[in-house]
């Protein structure tokens, strides 16, 4: 009998360890996102309210396949090195399902290095340097923004307008700002063969000596400048650009600006007719765009940035190649989102098959100083499935040969 109670306890045991464990482990995906919040609260705040309110939508309507969706998140201090560091904690100690997440390019190369060693899924919402998806493109990495090529492509039709001769450059020297500048010089040298660039100021991230450049661009008496600061850096620049003349006569082209996140920080000091990418959220009327204003405003009681936009839009793909997966299997998630369709406040995005980037497009417009408010006036919306803005099929898999 004492044999046969000790048989009965460590059965009952058994049971309802097996009851617990799998209820917890089988009835949750978790996703691992890894990001620069304290660095880049400006964007990742509202990215932040944009995945969480994902995540209720989601499991408001059961999950995905009855699974209860959560989020484990991590801060990479923006140092790639860290990044790396909270990937492997989520995989290996948090056992989450895919990650997700990055803000600064050099972070999100860092994460697309460690999936590629690691055989593991993940989506990059932010970064966006082109070596995300193509010159070091991998099986296992996607992308959700448009990348520098593509937003440049989007730019560069309206400077060649301009049909300005003398362009001077000012960029964060890291990746990111380095790849902007590049893919600019490409296409406009392409589409005005007679262009000159006759001044470069690559400025350390986070620590532009504003005075020093804009003085330096001034003293190159340039026609036009091409603009890839942001955040804090860019208020500095205009700040400065405005007291010492910088921008009287000449146009400015500009990655970003046009975001809220770093228009509305200018207050009455946004310029007047730069030409740039960002997100009217205030004169969008499509349909798509309206639920999610909505819903974004009920939640928050605040406007969204572009950054919620990425952060919503993410984890909606995220869920949608899970359920079409059927699985968090890497290699079911990468043949997955071979083509994966996925609604979102721009209108209904793909993922690409040759590159793994989405079509998310950008919208381009003109800020303008509205009562000492900084908008954009004048914008369009460009599709990221226009060929226009994209190299050939045969450049992309050429440049995706090491994958």
């Amino acid at each position: 009998m004492k044999h046969l109670r000790l048989a009965f306890s460590a059965v009952s045991l058994a049971a309802l360890t097996v009851a617990l464990v799998p209820a917890h482990a089988q009835g949750v995906i978790k996703i691992g996102e890894v990001n620069s919040y304290k660095a880049q609260p400006a964007f990742l705040e509202p990215y932040k309210k944009g995945m969480e309110l994902a995540v209720d939508e989601i499991n408001a309507k059961g999950g995905i396949d009855g699974k209860k969706v959560e989020l484990v998140m991590r801060d990479d201090n923006a140092n790639p090195g860290d990044a790396v560091r909270m990937a492997e904690e989520l995989v290996s100690r948090e056992k989450v399902d895919i990650l997700t997440g990055a803000f600064l390019s050099n972070t999100g190369l860092a994460l697309a290095d460690f999936a590629k060693q690691k055989k593991f899924f993940y989506l990059a919402g932010e970064p966006l340097t082109d070596k995300m998806t193509w010159q070091g493109g991998n099986q296992y990495t996607f992308r959700l923004r448009p990348g520098t090529y593509m937003q440049a492509a989007m730019l560069v039709p309206e400077a060649a307008k301009l049909k300005k001769k003398r362009w001077a450059l000012v960029y964060p020297n890291y990746e990111y700002g380095q790849s902007a500048v590049a893919a600019f010089k490409q296409l406009l040298k392409a589409a005005q063969p007679d262009v000159e660039f006759v001044a470069e100021q690559a400025t350390p991230l986070g620590k532009v000596d504003a005075g020093s450049v804009v003085q330096a661009l001034a003293d190159a008496k340039p026609d036009a400048i091409f603009n890839v600061l942001f955040a804090a850096d860019l208020s500095k620049f205009v700040r400065e650009g405005n007291t010492r003349g910088l921008f009287k006569g000449r146009t400015v082209v500009s990655v970003l600006t046009g975001e809220p996140e770093y228009m509305d920080p200018l207050k009455d000091e946004a310029p007047d007719g730069w030409i740039v990418t960002g997100y009217p959220w205030y004169g969008i009327k499509t349909a798509e765009h309206k639920a999610f204003l909505d819903a974004y405003q009920a939640k928050f009681k605040d406007y969204p940035r572009l950054g919620s936009v990425v952060g919503y839009s993410m984890i909606h793909s995220a869920a949608a190649g899970i359920a079409k997966a059927k699985s968090t299997e890497p290699d079911k998630l990468v043949a997955a989102f071979k083509g994966l369709q996925v609604d979102s406040p721009f209108g209904k995005i793909t993922y690409r098959a040759e590159d793994h980037q989405s079509t998310m497009g950008a919208f381009v417009g003109k800020t303008k100083n509205d009562g000492g408010k900084g908008v954009m006036v004048d914008y369009v919306y460009y599709d990221g499935a226009d060929a226009r803005f994209q190299p050939p099929a045969a450049e992309i898999k050429k440049s995706r040969a090491a994958d």
